[in-house]
């Protein structure tokens, strides 16, 4: 029996008889013994954020394959993995070496997270993708189906949801501290400074230089529609651009808003409406606020999530002073607001926490933990970290932003982009996908792909 079979057997022997168990902390992988429990791993993109997901995921497992669409960021990172084969195109790589990958990451801009995604999750490999888990809200509703149907493991890159401290302030809201929350605020200091869009660019740049011999343009573009070939795109200016990105809403809104979203089990919104600068159809605006709406889930009432983002009328777009009590805003953030108190957390991730008004928390003792512990280390290894040990003993739970989380949440903050671009307050069907007071949007809700591209 071949070596790669024979680790297959393993995994499928050691989840049914539940060896190991799942240990919090460095020792997570202490059943991890010998070379016939090495998962056999694959990472699409390796620039950017894609060269950390390669290095974590690779020790965890034996890196095969590794996928860019820019060949000196390919053949970088190969001189790092001399062992693993090179591919442009990941869908040549799952063809040529499907059957010898368990799992992959997905690190590609946001575009094309759920064409890559979905092969994997298809040819039944447990799949970890950058966040926003998809560009548009009808892949992420996709992708989750489909990981269940295939019964596999998944985990969304937010890697602030591995934070001891993040599952700290999720008990903490969840033993009712602050009461009922009837408010969420969350704001964010991206865009202007990290990349362009309105006002600064509008339109799409009028030169078109000569693609470089190193970028598979095509590649590149995936299933979005054609356009040549700018340096205002890649590698790393896409992000405002609305064919390619998702904005700072796509880019943080699974950072910041995710502790808030977690600890409420918000779920899907029943409507979404915006107050934003003027709309173009190549960029970003320049600021948002995008307002959602809640229903009641089980015990816990009615609820409004407020995203802030951007610069008006030459300032910060944030949330009422009022609502903090006095203390000073973070850049960016989160607040909720309850019916006994507030917390206020200052950070993308939601590791720390304030309670307001301060004196009715002397002496506040937090709750029993009852969520599992990584340790505040490594927050980004610790999340692969989990993403292995659901995949070695069959618990896909174990990753708190599997697809069945990241799936839903992913799908709520992109309705504001619709809202957005549509510029009104839409009506939403969660169930059925669809808006209820304007069906003239739920085109919004996903796009055509260019030929070739598929989900």
């Amino acid at each position: 029996m071949s070596l790669h079979a024979t680790r297959r057997q393993f995994l499928k022997t050691s989840t049914a008889l539940g060896v190991g168990a799942f240990i919090t902390g460095p020792d997570l992988f202490a059943v991890e013994r010998s070379p016939l429990e090495r998962l056999n791993v694959a990472s699409i993109g390796v620039g950017g954020k894609g060269a950390s997901d390669c290095d974590h995921i690779a020790s965890f497992g034996n890196l095969v394959a590794i996928c860019d669409i820019d060949d000196q960021r390919l053949q970088a990172k190969g001189q790092s993995h001399p062992k693993a084969q090179k591919f442009h195109d990941f869908r040549e790589m799952l063809d040529k070496l499907g059957k010898d990958i368990d799992a992959i990451t997905v690190s590609t801009p946001d575009h094309t997270h759920a064409v890559a995604a979905m092969a994997g999750l298809r040819a039944g490999k447990h799949v970890y993708c950058q966040k926003p888990l998809t560009w548009s809200v009808r892949e992420a509703r996709a992708l989750a189906q489909v990981a269940r149907e295939k019964k596999v493991c998944t985990q969304m890159g937010n890697q602030g949801t591995a934070l001891d401290g993040f599952r700290t302030s999720i008990e903490v809201i969840r033993a009712g501290t602050i009461g009922q929350v009837t408010e969420v605020h969350v704001w964010t200091d991206r865009c202007g400074p990290y990349w362009k869009q309105a006002p600064d660019v509008v339109a799409r740049p009028a030169d078109a230089p000569a693609v470089p011999a190193h970028v598979k343009w095509d590649l590149f573009l995936g299933p979005a529609p054609e356009r040549p070939y700018h340096p205002a795109y890649h590698p790393f200016a896409w992000r405002g651009w609305r064919d390619f990105g998702t904005g700072a809403l796509g880019d943080m809104a699974c950072h910041t808003a995710n502790m808030a979203f977690m600890a409420l089990r918000l779920g899907s919104p029943t409507s979404i409406s915006a107050e934003h600068s003027p709309v173009n159809s190549e960029t970003f605006q320049q600021w948002a606020t995008i307002t959602y709406e809640f229903p009641a889930r089980g015990s816990l009432g009615p609820c409004k999530l407020v995203w802030w983002e951007g610069m008006r009328d030459g300032k910060r777009n944030l949330p009422s002073p009022e609502l903090m009590f006095g203390e000073k805003p973070s850049n960016s953030g989160l607040l909720l607001k309850g019916t006994q108190g507030t917390l206020f957390s200052p950070s993308d991730y939601g590791q720390s926490y304030v309670l307001f008004p301060k004196k009715d928390f002397e002496g506040f003792v937090e709750p029993t933990k009852v969520l599992s512990r990584n340790g505040n280390d490594n927050n980004d290894y610790n999340q692969k970290k989990e993403f292995v040990a659901a995949i070695k003993l069959g618990r896909p739970e174990i990753s708190l932003a599997n697809f069945d989380y990241a799936g839903p949440f992913t799908e709520a903050m992109l309705l504001g982009n619709i809202s957005i671009v549509t510029g009104k307050k839409l009506e939403f069907d969660g169930a059925g996908l669809k808006f209820t007071n304007a069906p003239e949007a739920d085109k919004l809700l996903h796009r055509e792909y260019r030929k070739g591209w598929t989900l």
